[in-house]
C-alpha cells in the first residue's frame, strides 16, 4: 500500500523540478524529469528493504528512505549553477556546474540500482525504468562532457562507493538512504576537488577560504577515520588512550593538515587566518558579539541539564526549547550576512570543525569531557538521533552554511546575484531558522489541523510562510545589496514549496529545506 505522506512529499518534488526548469528546458532538463521519475519508483523499494531488513546496512528506521528528494539536490544545484554562470559569462564555473550535476546524476542513479539489485524478486518495471533513466542521462554526459570531465564524475562515483561501504557499516541507524546520498554525496565531491585542486595548485584557481572550507572537510573526516580504525584495537576511555588521541589531533593537524593548507594558500595558514579574523573593525565586533552568542548557547545547556537533574532524570528538551538554538543561529548568521559574508564563511567552517571534533571527543569518550558531553547532550536528542553520532546540531550548521558556501561568487557581479538570487545566502536563514522554527513552535503550540498523515499542523505551515515573508522584508531594509527586481511571486512560491516540504519530509529539514530554497531562488 502507497504511503500518502510519501506520494505528496514526491509530488512537492516534482513541483519544484520542472518549478526549476519552466526557465530554461534543455537536455539537462530531461536528465532530471528521468531521474526524479525513476528515483519515484525506486524509493519504494528502498522503503519496502528498509520494512524488512533486507538492505544491506542499517539505516535510521524512523523515516522513509527520502530517495527522490535527496536524488534531486545535487543535479539541481549544478543545473541551477550553469544557467547563472552561463549568463554571466563565465565558462569555468558553467561547466564546473555541468560536471556537478552529472556527478549527481550518476551518485543518484548508482543507489538506484542497488536497491533494483538486491530486491528479491527482481522489479522488472522499476528495472526497465531505472535503465531508461540511465540510458538518457548517459547519453547526454556522453555529448556533453570532456574525457577529463568524465574521469572526475567517475572519480566521485569511486570515492562514493568506498565511503559508503565504510562509514555506513561504522555509522549504523545515521542516514536513511537519501541522507547518505547527500551526506556521502557532498564528501565525496570535497575530496575529489581538494586532490584535484592539490594536484593543480600551480593554475592558481580559487580562493583561499575556499580551499580553507576544503581541507577542513577533508581533515576531520580523515581524523575520524583514522581514530575510529585505531580504537578497534584500543579502549577509547582510558586516560592512556585520551592522551594518544590528544597527541595525535595535534601531530595530524600540524603535521597534515596545515602543510597541506600551506601548499594551497602559498602562506602560513595560522598567520592568514589571524590577519583575516581581525582585519578590520567591523570583524572583531562580529567576533566579540558571536563570542557572546555561544556563550548564550552553552548557558541554555548547562541550565536545562540543572533543571533535568532538580526535576526527573527522563525529562528531555521540549520542541520549543530545541528551537532556542535555531534563534542562536538566525541572530549569529543575519549580521554575518549583512556585514561580512567572508568572515561568516570563515567562521562557520571553523565551527563546524569544531563540532565534529568535540562529537568525536563524545563518541570516544575521550577524556576529561567525553562523559561529561554525553551526558550534556543526550537532554537533546530526538527520534532523529537514533545511531551512535549525535548529529542534528551538525545538521543545523550545515543547514545555515551551505548557502553561504554554495554561493556562485565568481558568477555573481558585485558579490550578488539579480532578483530572487540576491537572497541566496539567506537561505538557511529563511527555511531553517525562521520557517521551520516558527512552524514547530505554532505548531506545537497552537496547532488544530493536522495534514493528513503527518503530525504537522496547518496552523504551523500557514504562520512558517507568513513569517519567512516578513523576513524577506526585514532583510530588504537592512541588507542594502538585497535587490530583488519585483521577483515577488517566484519568492512566495518558492517559500510556500519549502514549508509545505517541511511538513511533508520525513528526512533532516535542516539539511534538505535550505537546499531546496536556494536551488529555487538560483534558478
Amino acid at each position: 500500500m502507497l504511503n500518502k505522506p510519501v506520494l505528496v512529499e514526491s509530488l512537492i518534488v516534482f513541483v519544484i523540478v520542472l518549478f526549476v526548469h519552466a526557465v530554461v528546458w534543455d537536455r539537462y532538463s530531461w536528465c532530471a524529469v528521468a531521474l526524479a521519475i525513476q528515483a519515484f519508483y525506486v524509493q519504494f523499494k528502498w522503503d519496502r528493504l528498509l520494512q524488512l531488513g533486507g538492505a544491506v546496512f542499517q539505516f535510521r528506521t524512523a523515516a522513509n528512505s527520502g530517495l527522490l528528494p535527496a536524488s534531486m539536490v545535487i543535479p539541481l544545484l549544478g543545473i541551477a549553477m550553469k544557467e547563472r554562470c552561463k549568463s554571466a559569462g563565465i565558462v569555468y564555473f558553467e561547466r564546473f556546474g555541468i560536471v556537478v550535476a552529472s556527478t549527481g546524476m550518476l551518485v543518484a542513479l548508482f543507489l538506484s540500482v542497488i536497491a533494483v539489485g538486491i530486491t528479491k524478486p527482481v522489479p522488472t518495471n522499476t528495472c526497465i525504468l531505472t535503465g531508461v533513466a540511465g540510458s538518457i542521462i548517459i547519453y547526454t554526459m556522453k555529448h556533453s562532457l570532456t574525457v577529463s570531465e568524465v574521469i572526475e564524475v567517475l572519480e566521485v562515483l569511486l570515492i562514493f562507493v568506498y565511503l559508503s561501504m565504510i562509514l555506513l557499516y561504522l555509522l549504523p541507524r545515521c542516514f536513511t538512504p537519501g541522507e547518505a546520498l547527500l551526506v556521502l554525496g557532498g564528501i565525496s565531491f570535497v575530496l575529489n576537488q581538494l586532490i584535484k585542486r592539490s594536484l593543480n595548485v600551480i593554475e592558481g584557481r580559487g580562493d583561499p577560504i575556499d580551499f580553507f572550507l576544503l581541507v577542513a572537510v577533508v581533515g576531520v573526516i580523515l581524523l575520524g577515520l583514522f581514530f575510529t580504525v585505531l580504537f578497534i584495537f584500543m579502549d577509547s576511555g582510558t586516560w592512556i588512550s585520551s592522551m594518544f588521541f590528544h597527541m595525535m589531533t595535534a601531530v595530524l593537524g600540524l603535521g597534515v593538515i596545515m602543510p597541506w593548507l600551506y601548499r594551497l594558500i602559498q602562506r602560513n595558514p595560522l598567520f592568514w587566518l589571524l590577519q583575516f579574523l581581525f582585519e578590520t573593525q567591523t570583524r572583531v565586533y562580529l567576533l566579540v558579539y558571536w563570542t557572546f552568542l555561544a556563550a548564550s548557547a552553552c548557558g541554555v545547556v548547562f541550565y536545562q541539564n540543572a533543571k533535568r537533574s532538580s526535576e526527573s532524570k527522563k525529562h528531555q528538551a521540549s520542541t520549543i526549547t530545541r528551537k532556542y538554538f535555531h534563534f542562536i543561529v538566525v541572530a549569529t548568521y543575519v549580521p554575518g550576512l549583512i556585514y561580512d559574508r567572508q568572515l561568516l564563511y570563515i567562521a562557520a567552517v571553523l565551527c563546524l570543525a569544531v563540532f565534529i571534533f568535540l562529537e568525536y571527543i563524545r563518541y570516544f569518550r575521550i577524556k576529561p569531557f567525553g562523559q561529561t558531553l554525553r551526558h550534556l547532550l543526550s537532554l537533546f536528542l530526538d527520534e532523529r538521533d537514533s545511531g551512535p553520532l549525535i548529529l542534528t546540531h551538525i545538521y543545523l550548521l550545515l543547514g545555515m552554511s551551505l548557502p553561504v558556501w554554495l554561493f556562485p561568487r565568481p558568477c555573481a557581479p558585485k558579490g550578488t546575484l539579480s532578483g530572487a538570487g540576491a537572497l541566496v545566502p539567506y537561505s538557511g536563514v529563511l527555511a531553517v531558522g525562521v520557517g521551520d522554527t516558527i512552524a514547530s513552535v505554532f505548531g506545537s503550540t497552537m496547532g488544530e489541523i493536522k495534514w493528513p498523515g503527518t503530525k504537522k499542523t496547518f496552523e504551523g505551515t500557514m504562520t512558517a510562510i507568513f513569517a519567512q515573508i516578513i523576513a524577506v522584508a526585514l532583510i530588504l531594509i537592512f541588507d542594502s545589496s538585497v535587490n530583488l527586481n519585483s521577483s515577488y511571486a517566484r519568492i512566495l512560491v518558492s517559500v510556500s514549496l519549502v514549508s509545505l516540504l517541511e511538513a511533508y519530509t520525513t528526512q533532516i529539514d535542516n539539511l534538505l529545506l535550505p537546499l531546496y530554497l536556494q536551488i529555487m531562488f538560483m534558478a
